[in-house]
């Protein structure tokens, strides 16, 4: 029996990258997984592609689309519960290279949308006295990094914000955790590559800057994901998880080669 039989997921941001791979590995354990996610045409392809899985789309900026996105999960899975508020955006720049609307959608994807969907998620779990909430934040939630102001911002913002629900509804039964993951490689970094450079060689490279030599999986973060939403971490609320190959553990990653 898998780590989820029985129960129903709803996951943000879940057409690629980190939220595909944990829509997938929670399928494998036997939940039922709702993904909501802007980009209809791809959403309906994920879930075509993996057994137990339903799409409604959703941007999370948009707290009507959030009660849609749990109403359409109730009606077609009957019940939440766990939420894995994954959906984000990663701009770069310091506060004087970002501009206003830039600043504007980064706090409403990765601060508002994970408050939006929480709030609407919450009631329902209350009244059955039982549900977890997973956020996604980054090992740039405690600590800062270079050209990313405003994303730094909002991830430290998520830690906050998850030990404050943690410890407002650890009494009625309800879970709250985050995963921050370091640098884990997703499609979008092939824009990144140098001509005639491939993937393998971009990522050598790249992960000679961590102490453990490497970035991470996508399906690595997802085990991560897993363990806070399954019983295994029953006894865990309000702890932020890293796994970013030890890049936040001390001393200056640079020193590394």
């Amino acid at each position: 029996m898998g780590r989820l039989e029985g129960r129903v997921a709803l996951i943000t941001g879940a057409t690629s990258g980190i939220g595909q791979a944990t829509a997938r590995l929670f399928g494998q354990e036997g939940a039922q997984v709702m993904i909501a996610a802007r980009r209809e045409d791809k959403g309906r392809e994920v879930a075509d592609s993996i057994a137990n899985v339903a799409f409604v789309r959703c941007d999370v900026r948009l707290y009507d689309d959030c009660q849609h996105a749990v109403d359409e999960t109730l009606r077609i899975f009957g019940q939440v519960d766990i939420l894995f508020n994954n959906a984000g955006i990663v701009p770069v720049g310091t506060v004087l290279k970002t501009s206003l609307e830039t600043w504007n959608d980064v706090l409403a994807t990765n601060v508002s949308g994970t408050f939006h969907m929480s709030r609407v998620v919450l009631p329902y779990m209350i009244d059955r006295g039982k549900g977890v909430i997973v956020n996604c934040g980054s090992d740039w939630s405690v600590v800062g990094g270079q050209e990313a102001a405003a994303y730094c911002a909002t991830k430290g913002a998520v830690a906050l914000l998850t030990k404050a629900m943690a410890l407002d509804h650890a009494r009625q039964g309800i879970r709250i955790n985050a995963i921050f993951p370091g640098d884990t490689y997703v499609e979008r970094w092939n824009n990144k590559l140098k001509p005639e450079q491939t993937v393998n060689e971009y990522l050598s490279e790249l992960g000679k800057g961590f102490p453990m030599g490497r970035v991470a999986s996508v399906d690595e973060i997802a085990r991560g994901v897993l363990f806070l939403a399954s019983d295994d971490s029953s006894y865990m609320t309000g702890q932020l998880l890293v796994m970013d190959g030890g890049n936040t553990a001390g001393g200056v990653w640079a020193h590394y080669d």
